[in-house]
């Protein structure tokens, strides 16, 4: 009788602990009749997976748009486990919904994350369908950015068939640096689904490069036009370095961008390209804001005054909510540091010290230090790009890797 009561409660313990749950697939079906909305305000062409069959799936996309979860669940009728940043579960009430809800896969992104890894295989096993974005980041420039090749031995180890989504259009409808969505096209489609008998033999590195060439897309490739009366607003939160004069400050607004420096003008154009300049579009801009700072020697010039901003500073609780330390805090920025100071409190993050510093959204910087994490938020014009361009182009110097090209993305 011990025996029984003892095997019956282990297996209610074990239905408590899935991670699946009948109501997710209830959610997804109150969810789904309202795609057509979303499809119609992105000019989205949403092409379903055909005869997916009733097999999970580990789904990976390249990430272009703010709705892009919601694209995957219209190509993939079935209920969906996304991989989230832990920013995502730091927001108190709405968090824990949404962990109701839809019960997405919490990941520290500056981290090895073996939690979000042991999940994973979890839900795997209980015959769930994962979704992943493995550039970890939504594209600021139109192309594919870096991926991991930690995604190579993930797909290995889940042993399930791999659909690619690819996301096409989507930076010309909303670049991640705009806030409004602009007449356009765009589509979302399955380009190809690989089996476990597929990749099975291959070496991690291999199969990390067969999903970095799937999901590689150059967003400016395809053409169109995106129209907006508004077509540069914000493209300050991305540019900080003029072609002209070096180091500034950008003011958009409307269809143009302007050097607070220089004062030098130019117009962004619907078919996103910059009327005269030097610079044919964004992306070959950003290629040379990027080669600029990788020409700085930040090591000598550690102490030196950069930038000055205002943000709002919050300590972000992991998993539970973020604590707002001060709406008004005077950012600094240094060659080797960054400071911070809001009435007569003054916090240093020496970039020798920070382990981490990354962009979330539009306009929040995460500065990881210790077992803390703080977040900043400016206002719509912030730009926290510098900052973690800053970071991590000292950090390549302080390591010896002078030729070191990644900055953060």
């Amino acid at each position: 009788m011990k025996n029984q009561k003892t095997a019956k409660n282990k297996g209610k313990n074990k239905k408590k602990n899935r991670w699946r749950r009948f109501r997710h697939g209830v959610v997804k079906a109150l969810v789904l009749p309202f795609s057509p909305l979303c499809k119609l305000w992105y000019g989205a062409k949403v092409e379903r997976m055909k005869r997916p069959g009733k097999r999970p799936y580990l789904l990976l996309s390249n990430h272009q748009t703010p709705f892009d979860q919601f694209f995957v669940g219209m190509v993939y009728l079935k209920p969906v486990y996304y991989v989230a940043s832990e920013d995502l579960f730091s927001n108190g009430f709405i968090s824990r919904m949404l962990e109701w809800a839809v019960r997405p896969i919490p990941i520290r992104k500056q981290t090895t994350d073996v939690r979000a890894v042991m999940n994973c295989l979890k839900v795997a096993k209980e015959g769930g369908s994962i979704a992943i974005s493995p550039e970890g980041n939504r594209t600021y420039s139109g192309r594919t950015m870096a991926i991991n090749p930690a995604i190579g031995g993930l797909v290995k180890l889940l042993r399930l068939p791999v659909a690619f989504i690819r996301f096409e259009g989507g930076y010309g409808v909303q670049p991640r640096w705009a806030s409004n969505v602009r007449k356009g096209k765009m589509r979302v489609y399955v380009s190809r689904v690989m089996e476990p008998e597929e990749y099975r033999s291959l070496t991690d590195e291999e199969v990390a490069k067969i999903v970095k060439d799937e999901l590689y897309v150059d967003d400016l490739a395809y053409g169109g036009l995106y129209k907006s009366k508004k077509s540069a607003e914000y493209l300050d939160r991305l540019l900080y370095v003029c072609p002209d004069c070096g180091l500034t400050t950008f003011r958009s607004e409307g269809e143009y961008l302007t050097c607070q420096k220089c004062g030098k003008k130019w117009r962004y154009l619907a078919d996103r390209t910059f009327d005269g300049g030097p610079f044919p579009n964004v992306p070959a801009w950003y290629d040379y804001q990027e080669n600029f700072i990788n020409a700085l020697d930040l090591l000598s010039r550690e102490d030196e005054l950069f930038y000055e901003d205002t943000a709002a500073m919050k300590e972000v609780i992991l998993y539970k909510h973020k604590e707002l330390i001060a709406k008004d805090a005077r950012l600094r920025l240094y060659g080797g540091r960054m400071e911070v100071s809001f009435g007569e409190e003054t916090y240093v993050f020496s970039f020798r010290e920070v382990s981490a510093l990354t962009v979330l959204g539009r306009n929040k910087l995460d500065v990881y230090t210790g077992d803390k994490v703080f977040q900043f938020k400016g206002d719509k014009h912030f730009n926290p790009i510098k900052y973690m361009h800053f970071f991590h182009r000292f950090q390549n110097l302080l390591k010896g890797d002078e030729h070191g090209k990644f900055l953060g993305f």
